[in-house]
């Protein structure tokens, strides 16, 4: 992998993104309208005393779903893109590697779920009055780390699709599993010991954990830092894989 090769190609996918008027609608806006929606859904539930209010509880989460989700959503739709166009096939007969054409996409859109995570955070916090324990620096940099996860798994996912219905449909296959048992819906260890186990393969339960802690204490915890390694470590994983199973074309 070339550094230099790796800050150009990061520029092109950044130029893309930023004349995508639809996408970044989708990456800034839509992240606060579903933090509205949850507000109001949420807002005046009562919470046990000394507990966290529900809002509270949901957003704080929330805030690294979405950027997983969306960012799984935009990029496994522009790999295909890239390769039903003809542009990857072009790319790849430049110096160009696979891994500098991955890596330069987890680079431009980890900086674009940045400002995403930011803006997201700044609603939730100023807008909706979110309260944590933990500093709300954390909650953007997890949140960050998990819009890059789904980057990551996008990329690897639209190496196996041909058209874009087919990179949507990953959707319930490798997201809605990860939603439904990373913890916010019901407490890790209160599942059924073979969802337990599912659950602890997969990243979007380490990120959920992550955003918890900050959630619960003042001070980052251990926890937290191991399992923000640990959703890193899967992001490496994503990409390496990625690269090895990527196609030049599609058909």
């Amino acid at each position: 992998m070339s550094l230099r090769i790796l800050a150009v190609t990061t520029g092109r996918i950044l130029r893309q993104l930023r004349h995508d008027r639809r996408t970044v609608a989708m990456l800034l806006v839509v992240p606060v309208v579903l933090l509205t929606l949850l507000y109001y859904m949420f807002g005046d539930q009562p919470a046990p005393p000394g507990q966290p209010g529900v809002f509270d509880r949901i957003a704080l989460v929330m805030l690294g779903v979405f950027p997983f989700v969306i960012m799984f959503l935009v990029t496994s739709i522009a790999m295909l893109r890239e390769r039903t166009s003809g542009t990857l096939e072009r790319l790849l007969t430049t110096p160009l590697g696979k891994l500098d054409l991955l890596f330069g996409y987890g680079l431009a859109f980890g900086l674009a779920a940045a400002v995403q995570a930011g803006v997201a955070a700044g609603a939730a916090y100023w807008l909706f009055d979110l309260s944590t324990a933990g500093n709300a620096g954390l909650v953007v940099l997890i949140a960050v780390v998990n819009a890059v996860l789904g980057v990551a798994l996008g990329l690897f996912c639209s190496a196996f699709a041909q058209t874009e219905f087919q990179a949507v449909q990953f959707m319930p296959v490798v997201v809605i599993p990860q939603i439904l048992l990373c913890g916010l819906f019901v407490a890790r260890d209160q599942m059924a010991g073979w969802l337990q186990a599912i659950s602890n393969a997969l990243p979007l339960s380490y990120a959920v954990e992550a955003l918890q802690q900050v959630g619960a204490h003042a001070e980052p915890t251990g926890t937290m830092w191991r399992d923000v390694a640990v959703v890193s470590g899967a992001v490496v994983v994503a990409l390496v894989l990625a690269a090895a199973t990527l196609r030049r074309r599609t058909g």
